[in-house]
């Protein structure tokens, strides 16, 4: 079970520290303006909620809850590399922030907002890694009518370092035929399931088959609109790559912590800066990687 002792001395209201699915210590917010939860495995926001509205992020109820494991959903933290790591096959998928507990450092209240701050360094297991750096990772998560994700990573190294990073967003929408994400118009991308770069496209991208896209040098701004009426508009910055991902039938039916059914109610579209938009820091330099969703109907 995951220790709540490294928990700021004093909590908002608003903020409850408790005990989650697998023993987890989990982070409850039930602001003015919106509710969520966080993990402190990985720091992963789980759910959000806007006040009077409905769940925008999806959670697969076969997730996995564990040290070990990661969790199927919310908005995982992908770092210091994207996918499988091109030096070591045995490294894990994503790299090691998702696997890894994190320490929140701080929670206050701004207004309607609820703002959580979470830490992660570098540790002797880290630094025996497939990524063997000297980092320090400050998370802020603000929970209102719009839910904000900040990411800062520092290199404490005395020499340059790169790095890969993702919020992987999985967002909740009533069926994945009848959704489309604009904003991405205009921009090449790698189809991942062929390994092809493919010509910008002029229309709204939508969703007939199992889709698995890399927009590099992509910024700025994406909707996806729900066929219920729904929208969900997807603010970054610092950003420069975005994956847009649905696994389709066949690929979920291979997946023992997706049920086989849920992949019509899901679509990712993730923050991110891989492969040539991967990040390179200086000693002593830092960066932050920020989006921002506002729900609308």
């Amino acid at each position: 079970m995951s220790s709540v002792s490294a928990a700021p001395r004093s909590l908002p209201a608003s903020v409850r520290i408790g005990e989650g699915r697998g023993g987890l210590t989990v982070v409850r917010v039930v602001g003015r303006a919106g509710s969520a939860e966080i993990y402190l495995h990985g720091a992963h926001v789980t759910d959000f909620t806007p006040a009077g509205g409905r769940p925008v992020l999806f959670l697969s109820d076969l997730s996995r809850f564990g040290a070990t494991a990661a969790i199927r959903g919310g908005v995982p933290i992908c770092f210091p590399w994207f996918g499988a790591n091109a030096l070591d096959a045995a490294a894990p998928s994503h790299g090691f922030a998702r696997l890894i507990e994190w320490e929140l450092v701080d929670a206050h209240e701004s207004d309607d907002d609820v703002v959580l701050t979470f830490s992660l360094t570098d540790t002797p297991a880290t630094r025996t890694s497939a990524w063997p750096h000297r980092f320090e990772a400050r998370y802020t998560v603000t929970v209102g009518a719009r839910l904000t994700l900040a990411l800062r990573v520092t290199n404490r190294e005395t020499d340059a370092l790169s790095y890969e990073e993702a919020l992987h967003t999985y967002l909740r929408v009533s069926n994945v035929r009848g959704t489309t994400v604009s904003g991405l118009q205009g921009t090449a991308f790698l189809n991942q399931l062929t390994a092809l770069t493919e010509p910008a496209e002029n229309n709204p991208l939508g969703f007939g088959t199992e889709t698995d896209r890399l927009y590099l040098g992509s910024r700025g701004s994406a909707t996806v609109a729900d066929p219920d009426g729904r929208t969900v508009t997807i603010e970054s910055d610092g950003s420069d790559s975005t994956v847009v991902w649905n696994p389709w039938a066949d690929k979920a039916a291979r997946m023992s912590d997706f049920g086989d059914d849920e992949w019509p109610g899901m679509v990712c579209v993730e923050t991110a800066n891989v492969r040539r938009d991967q990040v390179r820091l200086d000693a002593g330099q830092s960066h932050t990687t920020t989006v921002e969703f506002a729900v609308s109907a």
